[in-house]
């Protein structure tokens, strides 16, 4: 299945049913009258978000969508029936945006959550509605309203428990494969991710959804490179792994570009939890690697990890700490990370 992440879609409700002119004709009632009935109403626009989907792709290939008119109104006070509704069904974090792509309709983000985008048109009095003392035979009756039309984006925001971040290559794809049973791209060029991909990882009999994002590079919040489309699938993350390629020189430089990306994309990205992982450290000497940790501590304020996704080392306590960010926040994982550079516990 391919992954898309945003869809522009038609929608429009269902018109109203007209009401009916009409009259009691039958052989032995003396007195007849109007009796024509009411139109139905139209179909209503519904989206509704339901399990089992991560992706837009439905709407690859069908993007206009068009509710149930409803039934007009006929004799002996028969009201029509209404109009079908039809349901966009949409992954969690989907967001509904306005055709100008930026005013912001719903946000859903709960599996069985319901917003009426659309209402149908009402349905037309019949001329039954119409009849008074002073006019008995009213011989007019209302046309139904008509339903909207309009144009709307949808756009995914995936929903996971961590999201990797990175400059291209630092191995966020080769550290998914290797704990989850997902199968991104791998290959030693930049850019081999192109969409965003999702895994569920199992650490210490628990599970969590990790988010692969494709790499940033500098000017990504401008749109340099993927650009901003892929940053906002980590806006909905609980923490960043930030992985930082032990091999390159200036693992400073690739850790601040990362950084000032998400400062200037948002101040709520910029300031969610993150770990910082030095990883490739199967290709670094013992001292380089200590080297390198210690120059990332220095800029990032924090305790930097180091692993390598390709041989496993270090891996299970990179994923015990993400554990323990989303259990416990922040403030959990930092006391885990002083109690680790404290050394074993003695009496």
């Amino acid at each position: 299945m391919k992954f898309l992440d945003q869809a522009k879609v038609y929608v429009r409700s269902g018109d109203g049913g007209a009401g009916a002119v009409a009259f009691l004709r039958e052989k032995f009632v003396e007195f007849g009258g109007p009796n024509g009935g009411n139109g139905g109403r139209g179909g209503d626009v519904w989206v509704e978000c339901v399990d089992g989907l991560n992706t837009l792709i439905d709407y690859r290939y069908q993007q206009h969508f068009r509710a149930g008119t409803g039934v007009h109104g006929m004799g002996k006070n028969r009201t029509g029936a209404d109009g079908n509704d039809v349901v966009l069904r949409v992954p969690a974090g989907t967001q509904i945006f306005e055709e100008d792509n930026e005013t912001l309709i719903a946000d859903i983000t709960e599996v069985g959550q319901r917003f009426r985008l659309l209402s149908g048109g009402n349905g037309g009095f019949g001329n039954a509605h119409f009849k008074t003392s002073s006019n008995q035979a009213p011989r007019r009756a209302n046309p139904g309203q008509p339903g909207v039309e309009k144009g709307i984006w949808l756009r995914l925001k995936l929903i996971a428990d961590a999201g990797l971040l990175g400059m291209p290559n630092a191995g966020k794809s080769t550290l998914l494969a290797a704990v989850s049973a997902a199968r991104p791209k791998i290959a030693d060029y930049p850019f081999t991710t192109l969409h965003p991909n999702l895994g569920v990882v199992g650490v210490g009999g628990r599970e969590f959804v990790m988010a692969d994002v494709p790499g940033l590079i500098e000017g990504a919040s401008e749109g340099a490179g993927i650009g901003t489309r892929f940053l906002g699938h980590v806006e909905r993350c609980g923490v960043l792994l930030h992985l930082v390629d032990g091999t390159q020189e200036d693992v400073v430089g690739a850790y601040r570009i990362i950084r000032t990306e998400l400062a200037a994309y948002s101040e709520v990205l910029a300031e969610k939890p993150e770990i910082v992982v030095l990883n490739k450290i199967d290709a670094l000497e013992a001292e380089e690697v200590a080297a390198k940790r210690k120059a990332l501590r220095k800029a990032s304020g924090a305790e930097v990890m180091a692993m390598s996704g390709a041989t496993g080392k270090g891996v299970e306590a990179v994923l015990f700490r993400v554990l323990a960010v989303i259990d416990g926040g922040p403030a959990a994982a930092e006391e885990e990370a002083r109690a680790e550079a404290a050394g074993p516990w003695t009496p």
